[in-house]
């Protein structure tokens, strides 16, 4: 996996999957698949540009004293399976939304490239979270798509 850092505030992480376009998105976008890998919470999207993100606590992590809702946000841009942009907040930071682009592109013999664009300006803690800074947050974006890769091409999530 590659990451990329622009005027600080924009992180970009790059990852190749050995599996379809489709694939992936259905990973990114479907609650039955993203309770499988990385924070496994639930995600609810309303898959059109206005629509309603939430990410859903899973009851572990409710009991842990997490929020229900712990990430929100609006869908701005859908193009299935190639590309979606959202606003992305998690709920227990008092810090403004952040943009969050999802860009998938076939490559060849069953390879496709998930390219993660998150742009966090004015929310520098939001920033070490989803870089993997915050000890008590997990690994961020890299662990997340680490387990992504490795659900979609094993059909094992790292920690199963």
């Amino acid at each position: 996996m590659t990451t990329t850092t622009t005027a600080g505030t924009t992180k970009v992480y790059r990852v190749y999957i050995k599996a379809t376009p489709q694939a992936i998105w259905d990973a990114i976008t479907k609650p039955e698949w993203t309770r499988k890998y990385g924070y496994q919470g639930l995600a609810d999207f309303d898959l059109r540009p206005g629509g309603r993100y939430r990410a859903l606590a899973i009851p572990e992590h409710r009991e842990a004293g997490m929020p229900e809702v712990p990430v929100e946000g609006e869908v701005i841009e859908v193009d299935p399976p190639l590309r979606l942009v959202q606003t992305w907040r998690p709920t227990w930071l008092d810090e403004p939304a952040t943009r969050l682009t999802y860009e998938i592109a076939e490559r060849g013999n069953g390879v496709t490239s998930l390219t993660v664009t998150h742009e966090l300006a004015g929310a520098p803690q939001t920033l070490a979270q989803v870089n993997g800074e915050v000890e008590s947050a997990g690994g961020g974006w890299p662990e997340v798509l680490s387990d992504l890769k490795s659900l979609l091409e094993t059909g094992s999530s790292l920690y199963a």
